[in-house]
């Protein structure tokens, strides 16, 4: 019996049956119908095709949240650089910034034959636990932290100190735009740093002052007006260039001068936040360095498979610009 014809007893998909024999991640419901059909016929995988795993394919999946993102794209040119230099290709996924799909695609790439996997992760789920752990490939992380995994990762939280310490002492009493503190990184991380910034300068953590929302300018937008219009701060730090931008649109709206009434910073060093009419102060993080340096634990980690785990934390550099300088130009 091949595995077409196992699956058509069993009622499931030939790709249920192949992550339930590599201990990939299935729903129990599935994981109790494949046992129950394995039960009644004895059926498993012959071990030469499990054996084809194990050719070099010298191809090596990337897990993105967004395509479109800037910080994305320069992480995947840092990746690309060290893969073509060694002869091996990538397989790019696009999650959308979709926490499922990054599991799909996870399996998928566990079950395709690439030689390693880099993810570049967002949040981790009890689901993206058991496909991690199930990976029989190498496997780097970029971005977070994740313990036991070799992990590239940004000082997240210094970043964000010394942005909103800058906030402070140009006079404000910042207010706080950010995302899920699911994303160790850009949401638990940074709102850490700004806490810290507060509590050192003595300054109230005001809960009405702090605003959780998404990733997208349109986000940043809404949360400012909001705390615009109710809470009229005279700083606002915010977690990424995107949602900083998306208060300075709020700001020109409202009729507030970024730089002047209201200072604004974010983190990300965008090409957009640079350009706009009053230029965005920001934290420049390395992103192509990080893929650059994920690539290169990768290529260690195929060399060397019990070489361990290894983890690099990049720095950072503030950049000051017009939004808390005072020298806004008329929006």
């Amino acid at each position: 019996m091949n595995i077409t014809e196992f699956a058509a007893l069993a009622g499931v998909s030939k790709t249920a049956v192949s992550r339930y024999f590599n201990n990939g991640y299935l729903s129990p419901e599935k994981r109790a119908i494949i046992e129950e059909a394995v039960r009644r016929t004895g059926y498993s995988p012959s071990e030469t095709a499990r054996g084809l795993r194990t050719r070099r394919t010298h191809q090596i999946g990337v897990v993105l949240p967004r395509l479109s993102g800037e910080s994305t794209a320069r992480v995947v040119d840092g990746i690309s650089l060290v893969l073509g230099d060694k002869g091996y290709r990538m397989l790019l996924a696009n999650t959308a910034n979709r926490p499922e799909r990054e599991v799909e695609y996870l399996d998928t790439l566990r079950q395709s034959g690439v030689d390693g996997v880099i993810f570049m992760a967002s949040i981790f789920t009890p689901e993206h636990r058991a496909v991690l752990k199930s990976m029989h490939m190498p496997v780097v992380i970029v971005a977070q932290q994740y313990e036991g995994y070799s992990c590239v990762y940004h000082d997240d939280l210094g970043a964000a100190r010394d942005l909103t310490q800058l906030l402070i002492q140009r006079g404000t009493h910042p207010a706080y735009i950010g995302v899920t503190a699911q994303d160790q990184a850009a949401g638990l991380s940074r709102r850490e740093g700004y806490v810290q910034a507060m509590r050192q300068a003595g300054l109230m953590v005001r809960t009405e002052d702090m605003g959780v929302t998404g990733f997208r300018m349109e986000d940043g937008y809404e949360m400012a007006k909001k705390l615009l219009q109710t809470r009229h701060p005279d700083g606002i730090f915010c977690a990424t260039d995107s949602l900083a931008i998306g208060a300075m649109k709020a700001c020109r709206e409202l009729g507030v001068q970024v730089g002047k009434d209201v200072l604004i910073a974010g983190v990300g060093d965008t090409t957009m936040g640079q350009v706009c009419a009053t230029p965005l102060t920001t934290a420049h993080l390395h992103y192509q360095t990080s893929g650059q340096e994920a690539a290169q634990l990768l290529m260690r980690l195929l060399r060397s498979p019990g070489g361990g785990v290894r983890s690099v934390c990049l720095g950072y550099e503030i950049i000051e610009r017009a939004s808390t300088n005072g020298l806004c130009e008329t929006l």
